[in-house]
């Protein structure tokens, strides 16, 4: 006797709903998409700030809730060119203080080939780009203060990490009151690294700046190698336990600086990250 089997069916029932969940979980992911409040805001400067690297500038103006929404360093937003869908995260790298009295949101923009950040670099000024809302809890000082009893905060960046860090400075944390307030910069060469007519500036708020090159040219007298490296040479952590700790840029630096720092007694929850 010939026995009809019907396997496939139900495999085709099992498919079809697993499509369906998929439509569904798809669709719901385009509503939230699709929900983000976008803002336009016109460019008002775009230049170069050092090798692949770009100041921007951003007029918010006519957008006072965006700019009163941004309230910590280290926080960020999405970021959309004309005609490209897909946006791009940056960190904001004015403090919340210049949204407020100018009007204006500043980024230090990393330009890659073939991405949004590479369109967005490329932009003229008054051409308009789009932006979320503020994202992000940024930089949590609280873990680290007051002052007196955490009176070495050692800062770490690498590339255009120096972003968010440059807004932590400015905002303040109270460094000038603090004994020992160190930031290791990384990048490749001083031609690829940003901010460097704001050392002095930063120096005077209490923060002393070591720049480290990992590639330097032949003149250069100062820090190489890795920001990790130069640091472990250092070191002089004199107290682990008043120790607050502040690290962005490459996630390895991060990782190996976190670990190092551990290890010599430092609690990790008086670590602010931001990578």
């Amino acid at each position: 006797m010939f026995i009809l089997r019907r396997p496939h069916l139900t495999r085709h029932l099992r498919f079809s709903r697993s499509n369906r969940v998929a439509s569904v979980v798809s669709s719901a992911a385009a509503v939230r998409q699709d929900a983000t409040l976008w803002t336009p805001a016109p460019l008002s400067l775009v230049e170069s700030a050092a090798e692949s690297l770009f100041h921007i500038s951003i007029d918010i103006s006519n957008s006072p809730d965006l700019a009163a929404s941004y309230t910590r360093p280290g926080q960020y937003l999405q970021l959309r060119v004309p005609d490209v869908e897909k946006p791009s995260f940056l960190a904001i790298a004015s403090p919340p203080s210049f949204a407020a009295a100018s009007g204006a949101f500043e980024f230090l923009v990393k330009s890659i080939a073939g991405s949004t950040a590479e369109i967005l670099c490329g932009l003229k000024r008054g051409e308009t780009v789009e932006l979320s809302s503020v994202m992000g809890n940024g930089f949590d000082v609280d873990q680290i203060d007051p002052p007196g009893e955490y009176p070495t905060v050692l800062i770490f960046a690498t590339g255009s990490g120096i972003s968010p860090i440059r807004s932590l400075i400015e905002a303040g944390f109270g460094a000038d009151r603090r004994s020992d307030v160190r930031l290791y910069y990384g990048a490749r060469n001083l031609k690829r690294m940003a901010y460097q007519e704001k050392f002095e500036e930063w120096e005077s708020s209490g923060v002393k700046v070591v720049p480290v090159l990992s590639q330097p040219d032949d003149g250069w007298r100062g820090e190489t190698g890795y920001v990790q490296a130069a640091f472990a040479r250092a070191k002089q952590v004199s107290d682990p336990s008043a120790t607050g700790v502040v690290l962005c840029g490459q996630r390895q630096m991060a990782e190996e600086i976190t670990a190092m720092l551990v290890a010599d007694g430092v609690s990790n929850d008086k670590m602010l990250k931001n990578f």
